[in-house]
């Protein structure tokens, strides 16, 4: 196409066009001597019959991942939780992951669908992904996790029972409670059932909360002295700089 135009001067854009699309014309309609078809016509016999019509929505990038459904029926995707139908607690899923919407697959098949939320905590959950009439899965009841946190003690009884009652949807809670729970291989039983009272007193129901006060050996020290200390940050003045300025004009 070049070649035959290798000696003309274009004086504008539109010219070159005009110019190429003539000799595009020219190299379709000549024959090719393999088919001996022209490029015309092998298209409009070869590949415009197989040829589909393009996608409705433009094509949107994605990631994925792969998940196990937790007894919550909920799969992560940046701290974010998502739930799917109860039946596939337990079992491995895909998340296609977009900008505007994520989606789990199992065996290939689309099993649920939520429009992405930018926090990156709580949860999204459709209410037909539940046991009917929020009946929980035999494995899975809010009576078995406090009977299973009994196992380390009274404390951490107490505070399974607590946490699930705060929840809308006890399930919401399992994730955290089976985190809590789990310390016990790091801190031992006697540790975490202590901490876990001590977060009770404190009204503090949460995995962090326990981590924290057994990483910082605070279960067994009087409530007052257990709270804990306010973190370091430029925007938290503290007392000694109210202390500084002049009182107030009466």
């Amino acid at each position: 196409m070049l070649a035959p135009l290798r000696n003309r001067t274009f004086f504008s854009l539109a010219e070159a066009n005009d110019a190429l699309e003539r000799q595009l014309t020219e190299l379709n309609d000549r024959p090719m001597k393999g088919p001996n078809l022209s490029r015309k016509e092998y298209f409009e016999q070869v590949d415009r019959p197989a040829m589909r019509a393009l996608p409705d929505s433009r094509y949107c990038y994605a990631q994925w991942k792969r998940a196990k459904v937790a007894p919550d029926y909920h799969v992560e995707v940046d701290g974010h939780l998502y739930s799917v139908p109860f039946t596939f607690v337990g079992k491995y899923v895909d998340v296609r992951m977009s900008a505007g919407t994520i989606e789990v697959f199992f065996g290939g098949k689309r099993v649920a669908s939520h429009l992405r939320s930018v926090s990156r905590k709580g949860f999204t959950t459709d209410a037909s992904h539940m046991p009917e009439k929020h009946r929980r899965q035999a494995e899975w009841t809010p009576e078995r996790m406090v009977r299973w946190a009994g196992v380390v003690g009274p404390g951490a009884a107490q505070f399974v029972h607590g946490l699930l009652a705060g929840k809308v949807h006890a399930e919401h809670g399992y994730r955290m409670c089976m985190g809590v729970i789990g310390l016990e291989k790091r801190f031992g039983k006697e540790r975490l059932d202590a901490a876990c009272a001590k977060a009770v007193s404190l009204g503090a129901l949460s995995y962090k909360s326990v981590k924290s006060i057994l990483e910082k050996n605070l279960e067994n020290t009087p409530t007052q002295e257990a709270l804990l200390p306010l973190p370091n940050h430029e925007n938290i003045r503290g007392g000694a700089y109210f202390a500084q300025g002049e009182p107030c004009a009466k």
